[in-house]
């Protein structure tokens, strides 16, 4: 543990997404700090690996929640169900995505609503599930995860890019709403990450070499860069932050 985040410890948290990629990240660096997680995922096989990786580090061991978040109501329900039984809920951080590749052309309605689903239409029914428990706590922290891609001007993944732009406006639209609750909102739009499936799928040496061409910081970014971000939104060091986007990218061009 490189910083140590005291007001984290035993804290709430949700993050849906959080079995593999960054959202793995995410749920260890949190119990690494103590926080009681909670996470979604429907991937059984990669949410084992991550809890027994964190029991081997001797962190507090998280929950894993099975849960497909495009199915709104059972994810809504088992959050609430969360919150009945636990109590209420510090942090949320919606993390569940797919960038999976795609042209303008090939684009149906029925993949569009998919797109939406599981990129930007959980992270708003989280956010309304949550409200309710963090007014009673007399606050908290939401963190939504998004994406230099649309700001980038990507075309590999109009529909993804989209999503994402969404969450920007999402973030910006409710901060007003919650912050007259003590609740922060911001985004966190991450560059190129070298996640295990983005190694295997697209970061190529010669793609990784063009990334690395235009970043400022000649570095490759790692899912902990961007947990290191969660935790500093999560904790009360950044109680002045709310409807920010916080950009890691190395300094991407």
């Amino acid at each position: 543990m490189k910083t140590e985040y005291f007001d984290l410890k035993n804290k709430r948290a949700l993050i849906s997404g959080g079995a593999s990629g960054i959202g793995s990240s995410i749920v260890e660096h949190l119990c690494e700090q103590g926080v009681e997680v909670y996470f979604f995922d429907i991937d059984k096989k990669e949410a084992k690996k991550t809890i027994n990786k964190i029991k081997k580090k001797k962190f507090k061991i998280p929950n894993f929640v099975e849960c497909d978040i495009k199915n709104i109501k059972k994810y809504k329900l088992s959050i609430l169900n969360i919150i009945k039984k636990q109590g209420p809920i510090d942090i949320l951080v919606n993390n569940a995505s797919n960038d999976q590749r795609h042209s303008l052309e090939k684009i149906t309605e029925k993949y569009w609503d998919d797109r939406m689903a599981i990129n930007l239409k959980h992270y708003l029914f989280a956010i309304q599930s949550v409200k309710k428990s963090m007014i009673k706590n007399k606050g908290g922290s939401i963190i939504n995860l998004g994406s230099v891609s649309w700001v980038r001007g990507a075309v590999m993944f109009p529909a993804y890019s989209i999503a994402k732009a969404g969450i920007h406006g999402l973030t910006r639209s409710l901060a007003r709403d919650l912050g007259k609750h003590n609740i922060r909102i911001n985004s966190i739009a991450p560059g190129s990450i070298a996640t295990a499936r983005q190694s295997k799928l697209w970061l190529n040496p010669k793609f990784k070499k063009e990334i690395l061409k235009n970043q400022a910081l000649k570095k490759q970014l790692l899912p902990e860069d961007v947990s290191k971000m969660v935790l500093f939104l999560a904790s009360d060091v950044s109680s002045g932050c709310t409807k920010q986007n916080f950009t890691v990218d190395a300094g991407l061009i």
